[in-house]
């Protein structure tokens, strides 16, 4: 089947849950699903999933869950994606394997934003379901806590080679999450004993051998100092080979890296910047944010005082291909950018956009840029300047000194687009946006 479609508003963080639990390969499928859905329809509550994904979408209904499952269904596998389109946001595959491998519900899912989970009542709630999907499925680890510091910590492989990492699973305890299952296996290794004496919000001892250990009252709250200490508390007690300072000095730095950074862009880049920050992983985000205020563009090179005069026979005839080169970028890239169309400010700010998330200068083969994508852009950019800012091509013989006379300077967009185009980073030092700004500026 096709993975659940994905809901999620790429800006604020999630609440990630995993789970792998192990099913009775000769039960009827519907009653050995019915504990896990029980305890879904009972615990969600606000983002409990309202449509079913599969070969088709369907409105959420157990029914809907055995049709998806029955038609996706192979020898060995099959899958149903679990969604809610309006916030609070969730995607959730179940997975479910059959012999000759081993038969096992594998569930993973984020639910956004994490702040839904700053209460007792909605955390306790999810407390109870995973307390019943354990006890029903036998795991040999679960865990639940925010997306983001989850990445941080090197969630799954943990710095290990990923052979490895796949190979020994959660073998010992790499991190302590908000909530946490630890398979008897796991429990036994570290000793029950030492298990169940961790400090933390709640330790549980499961009827199956596994230990529930929740750190905090609050999911949402993992990353201030008291929810900190009490995380290292608990991870130096499983693991009494850490040292607690470092341990704590880590998850330290961790929250610093997802403290809240307020952006406060240069104007001239401010409608291209602004659009930046939600294109990397959450994790990253607010230091990229911090990057992103510190960035100055350098001031555009790209003019001149005085028009140089122009130099060709047919001035119609050259500023006409101009026009040429420009629908041809606009043709190809409509459907991409869809504002090219109304060549505004806005439009350059959507292709700044463009070009930079799909990395086009260092993706695409450097001929084609430089030959094809350089000039039809140049003279998109021209056509800009022309019919927003009342300017007027003065064409010459040597494109890239092909100027538009804007107030009392010229602007020379070919070379601009050349130079744009020339590496990624490029696209930032020299953006269209900037550009236009400056022309703009300097237009009376």
């Amino acid at each position: 089947m096709n993975a659940p479609e994905s809901r999620r508003v790429n800006t604020d963080d999630h609440l990630l849950f995993s789970f792998v639990g192990a099913i009775d390969p000769h039960a009827d499928l519907e009653r050995e699903l019915e504990p896990f859905l029980q305890a879904l329809e009972s615990g969600a509550g606000e983002w409990m999933p309202d449509t079913v994904t599969g070969k088709r979408r369907q409105s959420y209904s157990r029914a809907a869950i055995w049709r998806a499952l029955q038609e996706d269904r192979g020898e060995r596998t099959a899958s149903v994606g679990l969604v809610r389109k309006s916030g609070p946001v969730l995607d959730m595959l179940l997975s479910l394997r059959f012999p000759p491998l081993p038969p096992s519900l594998k569930l993973g899912f984020d639910v956004q934003p994490l702040s839904l989970f700053s209460g007792l009542g909605t955390c306790g709630r999810f407390i109870d379901m995973v307390r019943a999907w354990a006890t029903c499925y036998l795991t040999s680890h679960a865990s639940a806590h925010s997306m983001a510091d989850r990445e941080l910590a090197g969630f799954p492989h943990f710095g290990r080679d990923v052979d490895v990492s796949r190979r020994d699973g959660f073998d010992k305890v790499y991190e302590v999450c908000w909530l946490n299952v630890f398979g008897p296996e796991l429990v036994e290794r570290v000793g029950r004993e030492r298990m169940l004496s961790t400090p933390a919000h709640l330790v549980e001892a499961l009827p199956n051998g596994s230990v529930l250990v929740v750190l905090w009252p609050t999911a949402a709250d993992f990353a201030s100092d008291d929810a900190r200490v009490a995380q290292a508390r608990a991870h130096v007690h499983l693991r009494p080979d850490l040292d607690f300072d470092t341990v704590l000095r880590t998850l330290r730095e961790r929250s610093a890296a997802l403290a809240p950074v307020e952006p406060r862009f240069h104007p001239d880049v401010a409608p291209f910047l602004s659009r930046l920050p939600d294109e990397f992983a959450v994790s990253e985000r607010q230091r990229k944010l911090s990057e992103l205020n510190a960035f100055r563009p350098p001031e555009s090179e790209e003019w001149l005082p005085v028009a140089l005069p122009s130099d060709v026979e047919h001035p119609e005839r050259v500023v006409a291909s101009y026009g040429a080169l420009s629908e041809g970028l606009v043709a190809a890239l409509h459907t991409k950018v869809p504002s090219i169309m109304e060549e505004t400010a806005q439009s350059l700010t959507d292709l700044d956009f463009y070009f930079w998330r799909e990395n086009f200068p260092e993706r695409y083969v450097r001929d084609l840029v430089d030959e094809h994508t350089a000039p039809a852009l140049g003279a998109y950019l021209g056509d800009v300047l022309v019919r927003r800012l009342g300017g007027t091509w003065v064409p010459r013989e040597k494109q890239e000194e092909s100027q538009v006379r804007v107030g009392k300077r010229v602007w020379l967009p070919f070379l601009r687009a050349r130079r744009y185009l020339r590496a990624r980073q490029s696209l930032l030092d020299c953006s269209l946006t900037q550009f236009f700004k400056e022309a703009e500026r300097h237009r009376d």
